[in-house]
């Protein structure tokens, strides 16, 4: 007990009074499965769970806390793959001599990138909470490393960005001693974005992997192409939608090369889970979203190929694909926080996997070892 000169001003404590015969009678070893106390044992019996309405578990709680994100992050996810395959796309346009998809994906992508930080700052909650996350650089950590991302590519836009508005009002805007060396920036900037394009657009995937939540977990190895296949066919949508025909091909391209892969990824990964982590994905309300968002991109895919030369139908389907993109990542967000709500899907696919290394002859490692 230590004593300070407060503690004449607490109010006496009184005695506490013992109640009798109300105490609750602690249980012995031998009553939870330990034998007689000399050995270890099990202090839990093994959990069985019957019924797929069963949510039980230690004192009514999940196993997994799920994060603590919401909708804007889901925007995040959907913005930021727009900026990435729109930086790659301007890149694109820029070697192939196409001044307006160059300016149109320029604009997207700084955009993108500028709707979607703030989305990410709102979801922080305070916005110097984003600043803290830049005072280290960790590079075993996706949330890390894709901060630092973010904030290259975000510059390198902003530098792009400028050069195309001061060109579309004439070079009209105050500049001054500036324009000439935003200028001599264009090229290095240019360079730096599309660098971190396919970064950007891919990072996130990495980082709902790396959490416990069990289906983000279990898709861990697919989640990257899956989210840069939906990047490409969110740009070339977003590109199709607001460029000439005559200078969309790359859009084009991107965007059937996005489809393709987007579909192949997601059958991919629903493949290689347990039947238990793949089961939001496909049911509720996050299924019914990915459900629409094959279908959407499977339409703007057929519109692309048939009918992307027509204007009309080349603005169809680029809103299809970018809708397709959105959905998406809404459809993963909802399916991973729906994941951690049953016990059994971070239980019973563990265990499957436990069985089957130990049926596999591995049992001298930690994870098989009892």
């Amino acid at each position: 007990m230590s004593l300070t000169e407060f503690d004449a001003d607490r109010p006496p404590e009184l005695p506490r009074k013992r109640r009798k015969g109300r105490g609750r009678r602690r249980r012995g070893l031998t009553e939870v499965g330990m034998g007689d106390g000399s050995r270890e044992g099990a202090v839990v019996e093994d959990v069985e769970f019957e019924r797929s309405d069963e949510f039980d578990s230690y004192y009514g709680r999940p196993v997994v806390k799920a994060p603590p994100w919401r909708e804007p992050i889901a925007i995040y996810l959907f913005l930021g793959g727009v900026a990435g395959g729109s930086g790659l796309l301007a890149f694109g346009a820029q070697c192939t001599g196409r001044p307006l998809l160059r300016r149109n994906s320029r604009l997207i992508a700084l955009g993108a990138v500028g709707a979607g930080t703030a989305a990410l700052i709102e979801d922080l909650g305070r916005p110097e909470r984003f600043l803290n996350m830049m005072r280290t650089v960790k590079v075993t950590s996706p949330m890390s490393l894709g901060t630092w991302i973010l904030g290259g590519f975000a510059t390198f836009s902003g530098v792009l960005g400028a050069l195309e508005v001061d060109r579309m009002t004439g070079e009209k805007l105050p500049l001054g001693m500036l324009r000439r060396l935003l200028g001599g920036m264009e090229g290095p900037s240019s360079l730096g974005q599309a660098a971190l394009a396919p970064l950007l657009a891919s990072y996130t995937g990495a980082l709902l992997g790396n959490t416990v939540v069990p289906t983000w977990e279990a898709g861990r190895g697919h989640l990257s192409y899956l989210f840069t296949s939906s990047a490409s066919l969110a740009a070339g949508g977003a590109a199709m939608l607001t460029s000439p025909v005559s200078e969309a091909g790359p859009a084009r391209l991107l965007a059937t090369a996005g489809v393709a892969g987007d579909v192949v990824s997601m059958h991919l990964m629903k493949r290689s889970m347990h039947p238990l982590e793949a089961e939001p994905l496909e049911t509720g309300r996050a299924g019914s979203l990915l459900t629409w968002s094959e279908r959407l991109a499977i339409a703007g895919g057929i519109g692309t190929l048939l009918g992307g030369r027509n204007r009309y139908l080349a603005a169809a389907s680029g809103a299809a694909l970018l809708a397709s993109s959105a959905l998406t990542r809404f459809g993963v967000l909802y399916a991973g926080l729906e994941s951690v709500k049953d016990p059994r899907r971070v239980i019973e696919p563990q265990k499957a996997r436990l069985a089957a290394r130990r049926a596999a002859g591995i049992t001298v490692d930690s994870i098989t070892t009892v």
